[in-house]
């Protein structure tokens, strides 16, 4: 099999989560860096990190790298990559997106247009001829610039990973996919302690968590733009890749997986979604207020993405809600809460200091993962 260099961009502060995982799946590290891994693997790789990796936002194919402090030598170095053993002569081919740090080269658009051109030249060549129909399976190339050094790949995923095909109904402000998967990873639980998000909204962490303890794969009931890349990827190989997850679901697990929201509505979306996700019989939604949570069980678990007042109409509210937050934190001996919030008194009215914090961000919105531990539960005897 051919063996690629394969980037899976993540979100910063998300990038020991995404290389823990890879590592889990069995592929070698070469880089990590700011929200991306970099990792090799063959043609079966890239199948099964688009349907397994639950952190990533996409899987790229690095095509090329090269230096240029002009457009020339982008030009060039575009031309020089050899396009022809990936894209095919219909293929539809564009520069999807292009970013810029710290380069002399900067402008999005003019980056993608010298490209697009370089690649047509050198297909041209390849193809012997003038003008190329576009028809055919869809090639979008993804560049970015880092101080002068730009890094070309083909994007293998097409709409973002977060996007599993189980969330057809959304919250105001929902939480990626991928993000609520990567918060849960961060804490200890596991499907055999009690897990609550008391602002489960459109119930997007309850079902990544019984995702998880159903051992489902996220991607594997969605498709992706590679499937169509005959010169790259065999069909077989995602058929493959398919019956291994299809295989390792286990759904007579018997997870104790809550989520509550005070919105009737977001009650009825959550329900809707876990039903789309194939999970639904594995999670208990119900419509409670935060002021009404409590439990019975020990050692459970808060995992949860309350309200960070960003709507001006929402902020004289949240001194309130954040200290009712603390105050049924106190209620529940011996558990843990994991909160991720941009409000910045957040700590302060909850009346505890977190015992970790990890700065992340949510979309372009700078974000603190509050970490409030409770103490193990003891060990079973036997």
């Amino acid at each position: 099999m051919r063996k690629y260099e394969l980037i899976a961009p993540c979100h910063f502060g998300m990038e020991a989560v995404l290389k823990r995982e890879i590592v889990d799946l069995g592929y070698d590290i070469t880089e990590v860096s700011d929200g991306r891994i970099t990792f090799f693997g063959d043609e079966e790789a890239l199948c099964r990190a688009n349907i397994f990796l639950r952190t990533a936002e996409r899987i790229l194919v690095k095509v090329g790298s090269f230096r240029a402090e002009s457009f020339e030598e982008l030009f060039q170095g575009t031309r020089a990559i050899p396009w022809e053993e990936y894209i095919p002569e219909d293929g539809k081919f564009w520069v999807a997106k292009a970013a810029s740090v710290k380069s002399r080269l900067f402008s999005p658009s003019d980056i993608q247009s010298i490209m697009k051109k370089a690649m047509v030249e050198r297909l041209k060549d390849a193809y012997h001829i003038g003008w190329f129909p576009e028809e055919g399976a869809a090639y979008p190339v993804r560049v970015f610039l880092m101080k002068d050094q730009v890094t070309v790949a083909l994007d293998s995923t097409g709409e973002s990973l977060h996007k599993r095909g189980y969330r057809k109904l959304v919250a105001q402000a929902p939480i990626a996919e991928n993000l609520a998967a990567a918060l849960i990873m961060l804490t200890p639980w596991n499907e055999g302690r009690i897990l609550v998000d008391p602002f489960c909204g459109s119930g997007t962490i309850p079902i990544e968590a019984a995702m998880m303890a159903a051992n489902m794969a996220p991607g594997m009931k969605r498709g992706f733009t590679a499937e169509a890349w005959q010169q790259v990827v065999g069909k077989g190989i995602w058929q493959e890749a398919r019956q291994e997850a299809q295989e390792l679901v286990d759904l007579s697990v018997k997870p104790d997986i809550q989520g509550y929201d005070i919105d009737d509505k977001m009650v009825s979306i959550s329900r809707e979604n876990a039903k789309l996700a194939g999970v639904d019989s594995l999670i208990h939604f119900q419509r409670r207020g935060v002021e009404q949570l409590s439990h019975a069980k020990k050692y459970g678990f808060l995992i949860t993405n309350p309200p960070y007042g960003e709507r001006l109409h929402d902020k004289e509210n949240m001194p309130a809600l954040y200290r009712t937050i603390g105050e049924r934190f106190r209620e529940l001996d011996s558990w843990s809460m994991f909160l991720i919030s941009a409000y910045e008194n957040a700590e302060k009215e909850i009346g505890r200091k977190a015992d970790k914090n990890r700065k992340i961000y949510n979309g372009m919105m700078k974000a603190y993962y509050y970490q409030f531990l409770g103490p193990k539960p003891p060990r079973s005897k036997g």
